[in-house]
């Protein structure tokens, strides 16, 4: 089992640049986030990870590319790391939903355990078929780092499954500042716990 699990945010795409709902949605990055994602390398260049994952996501496996130039690794692309589908509500403005659909969009915000978007994916279900994946992750490899690339708010899923992060608001890019976070793994495994077995009141 690998000491610790870093968490990379993928680098932004338009839509998050406009302030859009991107969801499930497979964008390329924009020129933003070929930065974000150069910085992400930059940082770990001096002290690469054993191997490096990625969802099946453009804009996570661009951000992986870039990485994996920097630290020698080649990035392995990982089943059920699809990002949050956030149904009807994807390539919506959020300023919209919340005129559009008021309550619905205060329920989402207030507790996204609640209630799903239109036609999207429960926050639970989301959190179950991540979990397998890191499961998955996690057995293949003994002591040392692994990366993972994953795009937004996916990456807070991560971090929330993993260490217990609160998600705060899943559509505000800028609830977690650092898009790049380290997290060990082993204490939670001896205690024979693993990963997706927190429940929602923890956040």
């Amino acid at each position: 089992m690998p000491d610790s699990l870093i968490v990379i945010r993928s680098g932004a795409t338009d839509y998050e640049q406009q302030g859009r709902i991107r969801g499930s949605l497979d964008i390329p990055l924009c020129p933003a986030g070929v930065m974000e994602a150069e910085h992400a390398a930059d940082v770990l260049a001096g002290s690469p990870p054993a191997a490096i994952y990625c969802s099946q996501s453009i804009c996570a496996q661009e951000t992986a590319r870039i990485v994996a130039r920097a630290t020698g690794l080649r990035p392995r692309i990982v089943p059920n790391l699809e990002n949050l589908d956030q149904g009807l509500w994807q390539g919506m403005l959020v300023d919209d939903i919340r005129r559009k659909q008021p309550r619905l969009a205060r329920q989402w915000l207030d507790n996204p355990w609640a209630v799903a978007p239109p036609e999207g994916e429960l926050l639970e279900q989301a959190c179950e078929r991540v979990a397998g994946a890191l499961e998955r992750i996690v057995r293949r490899h003994g002591p040392g780092r692994v990366a993972l690339v994953v795009p937004d708010p996916l990456d807070r899923i991560v971090r929330w499954i993993v260490a217990a992060e609160p998600l705060g608001d899943l559509w505000s890019r800028d609830a977690i500042v650092e898009p790049l976070a380290e997290m060990p793994l082993a204490s939670q495994w001896s205690r024979g716990r693993g990963v997706g077995q927190r429940q929602p009141s923890t956040i």
